[in-house]
């Protein structure tokens, strides 16, 4: 067990942005930092952290907690092991006691692949550096494709000798147990006996986000006759082939800084780039990629672009699974190294000068790329060229967040004068595409609700138009934080705050029942001389509150950026009302009241047209005037007119 001081000292030590930000491209937002998800797929940042309150809280999957919790869901780590991975980076010293041999054995089996690969990785190194064949078969080899001593190093690269078992047998000489030893590929067993699974193998560790090893890459040296040139680690439960991009830990900070991620096929290939300066690269493993190695990417930039050989067979690789960084909302361009050349050997021949100055100039946008390789293919064949057209629609239908509304339109407009054909009827099949995605959202949604007997949350957000006609909770959780974070704050010389916000709300109700609860009982205890603040309602004894608050003092429910510009007449708020705080609630205030009056009218007029007794509808003409001067009132407060 960790003792109580030293975990104490972990925490006071632990920055979440800086933890966070290990994992996730931050940037700031106000007070606050936004990034997106890393627990679930989105392409619109919902992920918010909170330095000053110590949290994060994603608003889109729910999830939330502190740096000790995100390194635990993130690394999937238990309490403990995410306290030594902060206590390591804090470069705390953590002394424990003894643990039992219950507890090793109850070790999960993922720990005992890590501790195993990090024993195999060491043991590989030395073999590489430290014996005769080595040096003298695997070294030499090396140095002849320019490997300096520096980026051997830095990946960690081994050797494993053609001995046939010496690892096995160091190995199981260190305890590891034959059941993980032959789960992590590093071995095999014929007739009982264990075996090396990477005999006169040149060793590639592959490292996860936080650098930990999660498998190997072994390449075999020189040319491959009958045996594969390359084995890689089985899936197990560390490493899972289409989650994970060869040298990510290394490149991560250099892809944010940069803010484009370069995508190459082998190991050698990030190697020799990263040797030459370029940092910014990845490999995926000679795979096409997948939604999971996209959102790997996605976590640092929203720029790709991939490098892959100019052969026929790279331009297959270089357009598989593409579609999905579109829907990803990367920025995917592709650069093609002249056919019989590959990434690492061109960067050596030509310096990284050369090369970025060549990928500059030479990559393409997928789209256009695609389009051009497929006229290519389909030559003069008629149905070839209706297969591309339907090809490039149903990839510019995957262009599909609110803010590459331009960057569709002009691959639409470009993709017709190449394709020769009305740019509206590509339009229209663009639409077919994306009305026929929809579709099955809906129909998975659909299924999801009938299975599980729950409401499908919305997710779509409000128009522009109906952010004052659309009644929803957002102005009654604006109204309630508020309140809570400015309401002991003076007003004017006679009010606070939350006495000024009582006296205008005095005539209306809170739709939701909750809020209207936690209004009331913030007034019921200011009354008896107590000062609700965010604390208290963090701690409540109702559930339902502690959790409305939980999620509060990180919604973004700050007014609309877009209300400014509406209210281009908007009068400068009196001396007293200059202070941020105050504008904010005079601004909230008066329109949590206008939608108010709006539900108000609809509901009025609905009653109106149906009543057929004439006093009756007298006095429902009186509700509308009076109704009405309420809100004239409150529009010359605003100095605007409400939105039609």
């Amino acid at each position: 067990m960790i003792p109580q001081e030293t975990i104490r000292q972990i925490i006071d030590a632990t920055d979440i942005i800086d933890v966070v930000g290990e994992f996730v491209n931050l940037k700031k937002r106000g007070v606050n930092y936004i990034g997106n998800c890393p627990f679930h797929n989105e392409k619109t940042p919902s992920f918010t952290v909170s330095p000053s309150k110590e949290i994060f809280k994603c608003f889109g999957c729910g999830k939330s907690g502190n740096a000790i919790g995100f390194v635990m869901e993130h690394e999937k780590y238990s309490y403990v092991e995410a306290l030594k991975w902060l206590a390591a980076r804090y470069r705390i010293p953590v002394e424990e006691k003894e643990v039992s041999d219950e507890v090793k054995q109850q070790q999960h089996i993922a720990e005992s692949l890590y501790v195993l690969n990090n024993f195999a990785q060491k043991f590989f190194s030395e073999n590489l550096l430290q014996t005769e064949e080595g040096r003298t078969v695997a070294l030499t080899y090396l140095e002849h494709r320019n490997f300096t001593a520096a980026i051997i190093q830095q990946f960690q690269i081994g050797y494993c000798n053609s001995s046939g078992n010496s690892f096995a047998k160091a190995a199981l000489k260190q305890q590891f147990s034959k059941e993980v030893l032959l789960k992590s590929g590093l071995v095999t067993e014929r007739n009982g006996e264990l075996f090396d699974n990477y005999r006169g193998r040149i060793i590639f560790p592959i490292h996860n986000l936080s650098g930990r090893i999660v498998g190997f890459g072994a390449r075999v040296i020189g040319k491959a006759d009958k045996a594969p040139k390359y084995i890689n680690t089985p899936e197990n439960e560390i490493y899972v082939k289409n989650k994970t991009l060869y040298g990510i830990y290394f490149a991560r900070t250099a892809i944010g800084k940069q803010n484009e991620c370069l995508l190459v096929e082998g190991y050698t290939d990030v190697t020799a780039l990263q040797q030459a300066g370029i940092e910014n690269v990845v490999a995926s493993g000679g795979t096409s990629l997948t939604e999971a190695q996209l959102k790997l990417i996605h976590k640092f930039t929203d720029n790709l672009t991939i490098l892959y050989d100019g052969d026929a067979a790279g331009v297959k690789a270089a357009l598989r699974g593409l579609d999905m960084a579109l829907e990803e909302g990367l920025n995917v361009k592709i650069a093609l190294i002249p056919e019989g050349e590959d990434p690492d050997g061109w960067v050596q021949k030509k310096g990284s000068a050369a090369f970025l100055r060549f990928v500059s100039e030479t990559k393409k946008d997928f789209i256009f790329f695609q389009l051009e390789a497929m006229l290519q293919d389909a030559g003069n064949d008629i149905a070839k060229k209706n297969e591309v057209v339907n090809a490039i629609a149903k990839s510019i239908s995957k262009i599909n967040r609110p803010e590459d509304f331009v960057k569709q339109q002009e691959f639409s407009r470009r993709s017709a004068q190449l394709l020769n054909i009305e740019e509206g009827a590509l339009l229209q099949l663009i639409a077919k595409y994306k009305r026929e995605e929809v579709a099955k959202i809906t129909q998975r949604e659909e299924k999801q609700q009938a299975a599980t007997g729950q409401r499908v949350p919305e997710s779509e957000p409000l128009s522009e138009t109906s952010e004052l006609t659309d009644f929803d909770d957002l102005q009654e959780k604006n109204v309630l934080k508020l309140l809570v974070e400015h309401g002991h704050k003076p007003w004017d010389e006679n009010a606070t705050v939350a006495m000024y916000m009582h006296e205008a709300l005095e005539s209306f109700n809170f739709n939701n029942a909750l809020y209207e609860k936690v209004f009331d009982e913030y007034f019921i205890l200011t009354a008896a001389g107590e000062e609700p603040d965010e604390k208290y309602f963090l701690h409540h004894a109702d559930e339902a509150v502690k959790q409305l608050f939980t999620n509060l003092l990180m919604q973004p429910h700050e007014l609309s950026s877009r209300w400014d510009e509406k209210l281009k007449n908007f009068k400068e708020p009196t001396p007293e009302e200059k202070t941020a705080y105050k504008t904010d609630v005079f601004k909230s205030l008066c329109f949590f009241r206008l939608k108010k009056i709006k539900t108000m009218f609809d509901e009025n007029q609905k009653a109106l047209e149906q009543e057929k007794d004439f006093e009756e509808q007298l006095k429902l003409i009186a509700i509308h005037n009076k109704l009405k001067e309420v809100e004239v009132s409150l529009t010359r407060e605003l100095g605007t007119v409400i939105l039609k």
